[in-house]
């Protein structure tokens, strides 16, 4: 490729990236997404290579993460203006990643030949890793989260995490492209055979896994309460008692159909529980009354005085006591804190949720119990990162549960993501995963990542069924996320071999 073709082919990824996710896109576009940019990076280098995975990595983040700016002048209290300006900020910073990802294939392609593609699948887990590991970290729309609906492929999952789908997809342009550079036919056909051989034991593994029996030792019936409570009524007081008789009718109603285990979403007791007797006494009522568990979000903060928040759920017992007090460990920027909040102040973005003091993250992956489930609870954007899940399973949790008020995001794609992310917990994990969403889409997923209900969104609705309980871990679970730290490092070493090669001999020109 010469002149603008390349940036072409760098863009037409980044369009292709897009429409490989929820709700504008399919999960077979993934694997074709980048079969330009990689045909692209082959005969580049240095910065040539960087900046075409900068182009792909900015034009995907404009078309994934457009939202943000809807939400941000909505609720932010900046001009449509400014909010894409924020928006058109955050994408140029996501692209960075891609940007190091085409630098160190166009590495590796400069010493190696074309055969440096067959690195891509590698470098590509590497730099999806630091996507989580770097200071406010954003592992939004990863590119194996495409896959949510294909269940099959999804289960690799259970041995690498989300990271080891991501692999797989990227696997197949890479070696497509080396088998159109590769001039010898013997070298070409093993590329292939053993590309399809890793696609194929994926594959197989996937449909026996999806085949074998869930060894659960039970289930619990679960209640999931969608008041679709509209954002700007969510905080006003004159709604307050409104919007709690909503969910407590919607409870009941749970409970008449069998609920054990009722889950309100994030944010549902906009009160502080501890200093509002009328509510805690509401609420513990209910429990009484229903005989069971109640699962809801409510924040805490420190003492009279302080201005500490945490966001919080907490787990109420039938007996109305109180048997989880969980604080959100990840919080949402830009939502609960302003990442370099100095710079940002002086444009005028501020939190979206306006609360007396500042949001500070709790530290405990805590369980609950709830009869024989044991509830590890994750809450909003938490559900994204699958370290994090793992650890409420590593604790003992043999039941994941998600509250979120995507409320915030309309009827934008973010809804549509934001599920198809957190389905993966359930694979990763081998756990049941159930999820209650203000404004939806709330859902119950087997631990194979199997969809039993769900909710469309602003749906008001109690989504009741039974989950199986199960405990016995998976390879993912147990050893984390050790196949892209092996990725990681395997890019590192590989990198260092391909600067030694460049220095022992010149490289062949591949332009």
């Amino acid at each position: 490729m010469s002149g603008a073709r390349p940036l072409a082919a760098a863009a037409l990824s980044g369009v292709l990236l897009f429409f490989s996710f929820p709700k504008f896109g399919h999960a077979a576009v993934a694997w074709l997404a980048l079969l330009p940019l990689l045909a692209a990076l082959v005969g580049r280098r240095g910065r040539g290579a960087g900046c075409l995975g900068y182009v792909a990595g900015v034009v995907s983040a404009l078309g994934l993460l457009y939202w943000t700016a809807i939400v941000v002048a909505q609720f932010g209290g900046l001009s449509i203006v400014l909010a894409t300006g924020a928006m058109v900020l955050l994408c140029l910073a996501l692209g960075l990643f891609l940007a190091f990802f085409g630098a160190m294939l166009g590495l590796w392609v400069r010493a190696f030949g074309h055969s440096g593609v067959l690195g891509a699948p590698m470098a590509w887990v590497a730099m999806e890793l630091l996507r989580r590991r770097v200071p406010y970290s954003f592992p939004w729309c990863l590119l194996g989260y495409s896959q949510s609906d294909a269940l099959p492929v999804v289960q690799v999952a259970a041995l690498a995490g989300v990271y080891g789908v991501s692999f797989l997809i990227v696997l197949v342009p890479s070696i497509a492209v080396f088998a159109v550079f590769e001039q010898r036919a013997r070298r070409r056909w093993l590329a292939v055979a053993l590309g399809v051989t890793l696609a194929a034991c994926a594959l197989v593994y996937g449909v026996a896994r999806l085949r074998v029996p869930i060894a659960s030792f039970g289930s619990v019936r679960v209640g999931l309460i969608q008041a679709s409570i509209p954002q700007d009524e969510k905080w006003q007081a004159i709604y307050v008692w409104r919007n709690m008789e909503r969910h407590v009718a919607l409870s009941r109603e749970a409970a008449r159909d069998g609920a054990k285990l009722l889950i309100w979403p994030e944010s549902s007791v906009p009160f502080y529980f501890d200093s509002a007797p009328p509510i805690a006494k509401t609420l513990r009522q209910l429990t009484r009354e229903t005989g069971a568990y109640l699962l809801f979000g409510n924040d805490d903060r420190a003492d009279e005085g302080e201005e500490q928040v945490w966001v919080g759920a907490k787990l109420l017992a039938p007996d109305g006591q109180l048997v989880l007090r969980y604080h959100k460990i990840q919080l949402v920027p830009f939502g609960e804190y302003v990442p370099l909040e100095s710079m940002f102040g002086l444009l005028g973005v501020k939190k979206l949720v306006e609360q007396a003091g500042s949001y500070i993250p709790g530290t405990d992956a805590g369980v609950g119990p709830a009869g024989r489930a044991q509830v590890g609870v994750s809450i909003c954007y938490e559900a994204i990162f699958p370290d994090l899940a793992r650890q409420f399973t590593v604790n003992g949790a043999n039941l994941l549960a998600n509250i979120t008020n995507d409320g915030w995001y309309g009827r934008t794609s973010a809804p549509y993501q934001h599920f198809a992310m957190a389905r993966l917990r359930a694979v990763e994990n081998g756990r049941s995963f159930v999820r209650a969403a203000n404004t939806g889409i709330s859902a119950l997923v087997d631990p194979r990542g199997r969809l039993l209900a769900k909710t469309e969104l602003f749906e008001r609705r109690a989504l009741v069924g039974d989950v199986p309980l199960t405990d016995e871990a998976t390879f993912y679970a147990r050893h984390g996320d050790l196949f892209a730290w092996t990725c990681l490092i395997g890019s590192g070493l590989l990198s260092i071999a391909a600067i030694w090669r460049q220095r022992r001999a010149p490289a062949v020109d591949w332009a």
